[in-house]
């Protein structure tokens, strides 16, 4: 069996390379993992497919195990990286029921760019273990990129590094002393509040029609971002929000 792991970008339906709505033609099905029922990021798929697919083959749902997010896991490195091998393992079990149903070759949808900050590369090399699997990969166009093009600007100075990392690892990178860091995954930005005289360029379900942007000191735009992300959620029903975070000279 082939499957084909799709970048399809941060949202937009027109977000996807030429490359990728070749891929979603090639297939039989689609498996995608929903979180809960009505799962909004479904139907965001679901409008992709329908964008560049004029008979789309059927669309196979995997519910996604639940995974461990308290405080002591989150505060604790070794139990965090064990609740999400956990979780890939779960999600391992569930990815190859779903494949056994197949009929062909399958695309996943993957939000983004599947090398940014997406498990399913490494869910899928765990159901590889037990069977003959070809998995080829269409890279996306990634949050990070359009973040740049919406604020017309580049990720680094002129000869100077960009530190990418998760939200939870924020604080950790400026005490590092890293001075230019690209934050994803923001499932909160109460570490902001912090950096008050660091400059922000940070951007909302880019490429939809709920797209936010936000530029200036945190101190001056931190408030307007609150009320983004909160309009956002609302209005879309789910938000995926990332920042550049640069220090003064």
């Amino acid at each position: 069996m082939r499957v084909r792991v799709v970048g399809i970008g941060p949202g937009g339906v027109d977000q996807l390379t030429v490359e990728a709505v070749e891929a979603l033609r090639s297939v039989s099905a689609y498996l995608v993992v929903e979180k809960r029922e009505d799962d909004p990021l479904v139907a965001a798929r679901e409008a992709i497919i329908a964008r560049h697919v004029p008979d789309p083959p059927p669309m196979i749902t995997v519910r996604d195990p639940e995974r461990e997010r308290s405080a002591r896991v989150a505060g604790d490195e070794s139990a965090y990286q064990r609740a999400v091998a956990d979780w890939h393992a779960a999600r391992a079990e569930r990815f190859a029921t779903a494949l056994d149903e197949a009929d062909g070759d399958v695309a996943i949808l993957v939000w983004g760019d599947p090398a940014f900050y997406d498990s399913t590369l490494r869910i899928l090399d765990r159901v590889a273990a037990d069977r003959s699997l070809d998995v080829d990969v269409i890279p996306g166009v990634s949050s990070l990129q359009l973040l740049a093009a919406r604020h017309a600007i580049v990720l680094h100075e002129i000869g100077r590094p960009l530190h990418l990392t998760t939200g939870r690892k924020l604080s950790e990178a400026v005490e590092r002393g890293e001075g230019n860091i690209a934050a994803m995954l923001l499932s909160s930005i109460d570490s902001f509040a912090a950096l008050s005289d660091w400059t922000v360029w940070w951007g909302a379900n880019l490429g939809t029609a709920h797209e936010a942007l936000a530029h200036g000191t945190v101190a001056e735009v931190l408030p307007d971002i609150r009320a983004a992300r909160d309009r956002v959620k609302d209005e879309a029903g789910w938000i995926m929000d990332l920042a550049l975070l640069r220090a003064p000279a």
